[in-house]
């Protein structure tokens, strides 16, 4: 079977592997049919993830068909559309015991510590696979993990009604998190670098939206919140500075929610923490939200129909992250597929 493989930053390469068979604990064979590119992914590729090893088969947005069961596996079959859990946890460690799998001690995530989708075939736990909702595309369904995300990071945030939410970046993360913050509160400022984005998150439940090459975003922060500041802010962009302008833009009492996971280095003057009392929040992964996820798009609360941009075969995955890359404007989720 072929598969993606980064052996180091920008060294991506087609590989050849033998198709994964099954066992007792990794009892489902699932036929691999659409895989999302995140931005993590992309700083694998570049080589600015702080925690990958190398060479890693990347790819943790999974789609595809269960096509074998072990005998062991109570509730799947063959023919079955699921969507695969990314994060690989111990259970007993101390995160573990009180809730927190997303953040094990021992934690490895499916194409960062260890292989993951970007192949014809993967062999999971059947306790790692949901059911895909009737109606929603294998294409589309690849947004339920990045909706996972954004769920995960807004009950980080204890998001609530009255909260005058800024988020920062709107690239496939932010439209996500926009997505499932509206549903918690109405004041929502979304910042980023280009209109037509902007234009979609007006249309999509934002109240305010700032240009940032345009505009002094802590001004219009100001501006839109009364002189306060926002009272959650959530970087979505990770960007050199992002961080340092969150906190500058977020009011006092305010909670901060980082989710990247780059190796920038920046100097926080501490003063910018503590005359506010900000709460700085990580963010990581997700915590059991997938089934949270699926109900929210079967109930209709969470339509996940569209949000794919652009779709590239598996073996043009060079084609896909050179055209991430390229920074086009018309850019939002890039899934490959393995219709080849």
């Amino acid at each position: 079977m072929k598969a993606v493989q980064i052996a180091g930053p920008k060294d991506l390469r087609i590989i050849e592997l033998e198709k994964p068979s099954t066992d007792n604990r990794n009892n489902i064979l699932v036929k691999m049919t659409a895989a999302g590119i995140c931005g993590s992914d992309g700083t694998i590729y570049h080589g600015t993830n702080a925690i990958v090893t190398y060479p890693r088969i990347i790819g943790h947005e999974m789609v595809g068909i269960v096509e074998k069961t072990e005998k062991n596996v109570k509730t799947l079959k063959p023919g079955d559309r699921v969507i695969i859990n990314q994060v690989v946890s111990c259970g007993h460690c101390y995160p573990c015991r009180i809730g927190r799998k997303n953040v094990c001690d021992n934690l490895q995530v499916r194409g960062v510590h260890i292989d993951g989708g970007f192949r014809e075939y993967i062999a999971v736990p059947e306790s790692d696979c949901y059911l895909l909702p009737d109606g929603l595309s294998d294409r589309d369904a690849v947004m339920i993990e990045p909706a996972t995300i954004a769920i995960q990071a807004c009950a980080r945030a204890q998001l609530v009604r009255d909260d005058m939410l800024l988020i920062l970046g709107y690239g496939a993360l932010g439209s996500s998190v926009l997505k499932i913050a509206r549903l918690l509160c109405e004041h929502i400022i979304v910042a980023c670098r280009t209109d037509e984005k902007l234009k979609d998150a007006r249309n999509s439940g934002a109240r305010h939206t700032i240009n940032v090459k345009k505009e002094n975003l802590l001004e219009k922060v100001l501006e839109y919140t009364d002189g306060h500041g926002a009272t959650i802010s959530i970087d979505a962009a990770n960007s050199g500075d992002s961080l340092l302008t969150l906190l500058e833009a977020t009011g006092n009492a305010g909670r901060v929610m980082v989710m990247g996971l780059t190796s920038n280095h920046f100097e926080i003057p501490p003063s910018l923490i503590t005359a506010k009392e900000l709460d700085i929040r990580g963010s990581r992964l997700q915590n059991h939200m997938f089934g949270k996820a699926i109900e929210m798009v079967c109930e209709g609360k969470l339509d996940l129909n569209g949000s794919v941009s652009h779709t590239f075969s598996l073996l043009r995955a060079q084609d896909a992250f050179d055209f991430i890359d390229s920074h086009d404007p018309s850019v939002r989720k890039v899934v490959l597929t393995f219709d080849f």
